[in-house]
């Protein structure tokens, strides 16, 4: 079958410096940008008007926990910082089962991609009993949502009993994690640039797993040349939790146990010294940024000009929808850029630094220099919006208003070169449907866990 070109032509603004009369498109790649006024050196088959659309890479969420969307908002851990938050869901999380995982999963994903994100991460650490499927489910929701995704097996092995954090019911031994990591690995993850599904290893922070998790996990990910991912520097109370349990910082923890080196991103990365920042950057370690969380659970703000300024590559992430409580990637970039100049100062953060922090910065995180740009030889992933809302009216620069005046919602979005969103919804997503399955499923874990 002959492949389709097609021009994404005269955006009202583009993320790019070079394409002011839109970009080309074929066989799921970039494969030209059109500078203002001239046309594509390839005849296109068809013409995208984007007059009236703002263009940018598909956004890149960093991190999140996609199961948690069926705790959105749940009345025993409203108004409670990190721990006792956990506390508070953890015997709820303790009685998910696969059912709940995929529908859980389709509907991140749905708001996701809605919100113009073409790449996500799900970090799952929790696997109790009636759990069986391990990540299946989510793999399977990636491929009838259409969405890219590094889905990571997490883990937690060390619970209550031998000093940390979760209970019992929702940990699992050593051998069981290091075994289906490797299985989950070998039977998914694809390398190289466009892949569709990669699998990433992420126990789920020093607080739920052993050091010899921890190390084996990362010579696994060695072995198998996959990234890790791990919770870190989130709160004072971890830094608290490490000085006691293992006598060291978190950082000095990590690199204890082989983690300090640029297959690493950490999630969240709020208290760390300028000392550590610098480690940090010189080993390669990237930083997923998640402001709304943060601002939820009173965590604290991310140095990220800090650690941009010193080399590390920042990413954004919606984090877990108990604590967002959204799944959406364009608010979270607005929220980036609110919180981040608060802590700096308007005159050091731009709406180009938030945008760049959700598409490229992110692509950085992960190793895929395949997506987050503009350019031709990108993978052809694509958000457009429209600026046609009441919060618009009367902008004048067209990317400032995107961020500053807001948005919820993408008119069109690409992954691979497919539209997979037109006119601001997606024709193979049932949202009625998948609202009332979701809700069953959120009231009946709540059941199962004798809170109504």
């Amino acid at each position: 079958m002959a492949s389709t070109t097609v021009w994404i032509k005269s955006p009202l603004a583009i993320l790019s410096s070079n394409a002011a009369g839109g970009l080309v498109v074929q066989d799921g790649k970039i494969i030209e940008l059109v500078p203002a006024g001239a046309t594509p050196s390839t005849k296109p088959d068809q013409v995208f008007d984007a007059s009236e659309h703002v263009v940018l890479p598909g956004l890149i969420n960093t991190h999140h926990h996609f199961y948690q969307t069926l705790t959105r908002a749940l009345a025993p851990a409203l108004n409670r910082e990190l721990f006792d938050w956990l506390k508070a869901l953890y015997p709820v999380w303790a009685h998910l089962d696969d059912d709940m995982l995929a529908t859980a999963t389709e509907l991140a994903m749905a708001e996701l991609l809605l919100s113009g994100c073409t790449t996500t991460t799900d970090h799952h650490y929790v696997f109790p009993p009636d759990l069986t499927r391990g990540l299946d489910p989510q793999i399977e929701g990636a491929e009838r949502v259409g969405i890219r995704a590094v889905l990571t097996r997490g883990s937690m092995n060390l619970s209550e009993k031998d000093g940390g954090l979760p209970p019992d019911s929702v940990v699992q031994d050593a051998d069981t994690i290091l075994a289906d990591s490797a299985v989950m690995i070998t039977a998914h993850h694809q390398p190289g640039p466009g892949a569709m599904i990669q699998i990433a290893l992420a126990p789920c922070s020093p607080f739920s797993v052993t050091r010899d998790l921890m190390r084996q996990t990362a010579e696994l990910a060695a072995r198998e040349n996959v990234l890790l991912h791990t919770h870190l520097g989130e709160t004072e109370d971890e830094n608290a939790f490490c000085l006691d349990l293992f006598g060291m910082r978190p950082l000095d923890y990590l690199e204890d146990c082989g983690w300090l080196g640029d297959r690493t991103w950490l999630a969240h990365g709020i208290h760390f010294d300028e000392v550590e920042i610098g480690r940090m950057s010189a080993a390669g370690v990237s930083v997923s940024s998640c402001p709304h969380s943060n601002m939820t659970l009173a965590s604290g703000i991310c140095p990220v000009c800090d650690m941009e300024s010193q080399g590390m590559n920042v990413g954004l992430g919606v984090d877990g929808s108990a604590s967002n409580d959204a799944s959406n990637m364009i608010e979270e970039v607005r929220q980036a850029l609110m919180i981040q100049r608060l802590k700096y100062g308007s005159a050091r953060v731009s709406h180009l630094d938030a945008l760049r922090w959700a598409t490229e910065g992110s692509a950085n995180c992960l190793n895929r220099h395949d997506l987050g740009r503009l350019e031709v030889g990108a993978q052809a992933d694509l958000a457009l919006f429209r600026l046609n809302e009441l919060r618009h009216s009367g902008y004048d620069d067209p990317l400032a208003a995107l961020v500053l005046c807001g948005a919820s919602r993408a008119d069109r979005v690409m992954v691979a070169g497919k539209w997979l969103v037109e006119d601001g919804h997606a024709s193979h997503i049932d949202e009625a449907d998948l609202i009332r399955r979701h809700s069953a499923l959120a009231k009946d874990l709540r059941t199962r866990a004798g809170l109504h």
